[in-house]
């Protein structure tokens, strides 16, 4: 049952490594007012107050290590949320323990225990969750919010379950304070918000037609096909082309947007294919020929019909609102994008966070 929510103590939030404002979105829709919120990145900082002309005097942009006094007037407040940084965990990455990066979970906590909220959810990407290399980082978050007096536990989630049309997978650690409840409350709640994804053909076509004013081309990078390429059993992995973007099946979910988007790493798209759901999609075609010998990069052409993803169907792929802005240059924007939390698994959480733990 949907709740209609009032602006009160009850329903108060801070968000901290905000970014864009993926998670804080998701928020604001299940009813929460955010009253503090912090990024570093002066752009990503920007698309956050762009988006909140109403409540942009709340962002404080800068280090959180020179803001985590700001939150010692905060009294009352109902959940913490927030996405520390996370290249230092990421198998995209270097996987570095000793990334400055890998160390603002503890300045998350840091915050938790002078706020002491009802509620946290800190958010990470899976590895985090899952590989033994963070073991200690993982024990550690539960040590620290259990010795603060929180019921703490984690999961990964799969956001298309939630209704993510992409294939995302996503940490969540929860902190329910002791006199507010216990965490499996929040699980119980969390399940009755699944919903399936519509295709990545859907989703790429909400966002208006390619190459006009609503849904312009915002990168150019070339499409070129690889002299040795890759191969798996699908024409959607391995490796194709140069660059670390991979086509997309059309009639699937999209891939995982990465940060690192703008240039060769951004996802493809069959333009054709897109918009007549009879015609296969290109790199299908071209995969089988490979397979049967009858064609080899060096006699096959990249068809004009292929390019990237634009700035507006990243977006809407990552469930952000239609009329959602970004700041700053075309790859800013992109790393705005590809480093949120999907909108709608937001919501999903925030959701069963209000109904399980909050009175409104």
């Amino acid at each position: 049952m949907t709740r209609i929510c009032s602006e009160s103590k009850a329903m108060t939030a801070i968000s901290l490594f905000s970014g864009a404002g993926g998670l804080d979105v998701g928020f604001e829709q299940a009813g929460f007012k955010t009253i503090f919120a912090n990024e570093f990145d002066h752009d990503a900082a920007e698309a956050w107050r762009l988006n909140r002309p109403n409540n942009s005097q709340v962002m404080v942009e800068g280090d959180i290590n020179n803001h985590l006094e700001d939150l010692t007037g905060f009294k009352d407040v109902a959940i913490v949320f927030g996405g520390p940084p996370c290249q230092g965990f990421s198998v995209a990455g270097k996987m570095d323990p000793m990334d400055e990066r890998s160390q603002l979970v503890w300045r998350f906590m840091d915050a938790v225990e002078i706020v002491r909220p009802k509620v946290f959810v800190m958010e990470n990407v899976a590895a985090l969750g899952l590989l033994a290399k963070w073991e200690s980082v993982r024990r550690g978050i539960v040590e620290r919010g259990s010795a603060l007096g929180y019921d703490v536990s984690f999961r990964v989630h799969h956001t298309p379950d939630y209704g993510v049309p992409e294939n995302r997978d996503r940490v969540i650690f929860i902190g329910i304070r002791n006199d507010v409840g216990s965490s499996d409350i929040f699980y119980k709640s969390l399940a009755e918000h699944t919903a399936s994804p519509v295709t990545a053909r859907e989703v790429i076509l909400s966002a208006g037609r390619f190459g006009t004013k609503d849904n312009p081309q915002t990168c150019t990078a070339n499409v070129s096909l690889a002299m040795h390429p890759v191969m798996r059993r699908s024409p959607y992995a391995g490796m194709l082309v140069n660059g670390a973007g991979r086509p997309i099946d059309l009639d699937g979910i999209a891939p995982t947007l990465p940060a690192s988007m703008g240039g060769n790493k951004t996802p493809i798209v069959d333009e054709v294919a897109l918009n007549d759901a009879s015609v296969p999609n290109w790199f299908s075609t071209y995969h089988k020929a490979l397979i049967d010998g009858t064609t080899t990069p060096e006699t096959s052409k990249v068809p004009e019909s292929i390019r990237r993803l634009t700035i507006k169907e990243c977006a809407a792929i990552q469930t952000f609102p239609a009329e959602y802005k970004f700041s700053g240059r075309k790859t800013k924007q992109y790393k705005q994008i590809g480093n949120a939390v999907p909108c709608l698994f937001a919501k999903a959480v925030a959701t069963a966070v209000r109904d399980s733990y909050l009175e409104v």
